[in-house]
C-alpha cells in the first residue's frame, strides 16, 4: 500500500503524478491512495473572486491558509470543484477507476477545530487570538471505507477537507491529513511529491539535498526546515510515529516521480 500527497503549490506536475499512479496501478498491481493539496488553485480562485487570501503564522512557525466562511467557501470550490475532480478526470482517461472523495464523505476525515487559533501579527510581531477560522487537524480516518473502495477496484482521490464535531467543513493540512491516512491504512510508504527536490539544507540551492534522515533527527530537520516544508517534515514525523516504515519528499517535475521517489530519489526518512 502506497499513499501518495500530491502538492498543491504552482509548478506540481499533476499530469506526470496521474501517469505514475496508472503505471503502478497497472503494471505493479500497487493500491494507492492519492491526497492533493490545493493552494494554488484556491488562491487562483480568490483572486477571480476577489477574496483576499491570507495566512496565519503560529508562534512556532509553521503557516497555514486563513480560512474564515468566505474563504473556506472559496477553499472548498478550489479542492473539489477543481482539483479534486480534475485528478480523477486525468486518472480516468489514463484507465484507473479513480473515484474522488472529500473529508466529509463517509466522515472520511474527522478534524478537532479550535474555537481560538493563536498566531503572530506580521505588523506587529505580536500574538493575536483568531476566533472565525476554520481549520483542523485530522484526528482519525475512515480506513473502513478506504479499504473498501479499494477492495472494489477503485482508487481513492482524497481532497484536504474534513468533518468537525459540529458537522462543519474544515480546511486541512493536506500533508498531515495524508500522514494520518497512511498512518491508519499501515502504508509501506507516504510519497509526499512537490515542487523542489526534497528538504534543502540550503534553500533554493538544490546541491544541498539531503537525501537521508533518521527517525531519531527528525525533530532537528523540523527545526531547520523552512516555510511549508515545515509541515511536510511534521507529517512525516506524525506518520512514521503512526507505523509507516518510510515517508519520502520527493519532486513531482521529474519523469516518474513516484517510482524515482521509491527509488530513493528524494529525502527519506525512516
Amino acid at each position: 500500500m502506497i499513499v501518495v500527497k500530491a502538492g498543491g503549490g504552482a509548478g506540481v506536475d499533476l499530469d506526470a503524478i496521474c501517469e505514475d499512479v496508472a503505471g503502478l496501478i497497472r503494471d505493479q498491481q500497487q493500491s494507492i491512495v492519492l491526497v492533493h493539496g490545493t493552494s494554488a488553485a484556491a488562491d487562483l480562485l480568490a483572486a477571480r473572486l476577489n477574496v483576499p487570501a491570507r495566512t496565519l503564522q503560529s508562534p512556532s512557525g509553521y503557516v497555514s491558509r486563513y480560512t474564515d466562511p468566505e474563504t473556506l467557501d472559496v477553499y472548498t470550490m478550489a479542492a473539489v470543484g477543481q482539483v479534486n475532480i480534475g485528478i480523477v478526470a486525468r486518472l480516468q482517461a489514463r484507465g484507473v477507476n479513480a473515484i474522488g472523495l472529500n473529508g466529509l464523505d463517509g466522515k472520511l476525515l474527522f478534524a478537532h477545530r479550535k474555537d481560538a487559533v493563536r498566531a503572530i501579527d506580521p505588523d506587529t510581531g505580536k500574538q493575536r487570538v483568531i476566533r472565525d477560522d476554520y481549520t483542523g487537524r485530522v484526528e482519525s480516518v475512515n480506513a473502513d471505507l478506504l479499504r473498501l473502495l479499494i477492495g472494489a477496484g477503485y482508487a481513492p482521490v482524497i481532497a484536504p477537507l474534513a468533518i468537525g464535531a459540529e458537522c462543519e467543513r474544515l480546511n486541512v493540512d493536506g500533508d498531515r491529513a495524508a500522514a494520518q491516512v497512511a498512518g491508519a491504512l499501515q502504508a509501506d510508504t507516504l510519497v509526499i511529491l512537490t515542487n523542489v527536490l526534497g528538504l534543502l539544507a540550503n534553500f533554493p540551492d538544490e546541491s544541498s539535498l539531503i537525501r537521508h534522515i533518521a527517525s531519531d533527527a527528525i525533530e532537528a530537520a523540523i527545526a531547520m526546515a523552512g516555510g511549508r516544508m515545515k509541515k511536510k517534515v511534521l507529517a512525516a514525523q506524525e506518520a512514521i510515529g503512526m507505523g509507516v516504515a518510510r515517508v519520502i519528499l520527493a519532486d513531482s517535475r521529474r519523469a516518474n516521480p513516484i517510482r524515482s521517489a521509491l527509488d530513493g530519489l528524494g529525502t527519506v526518512i525512516k
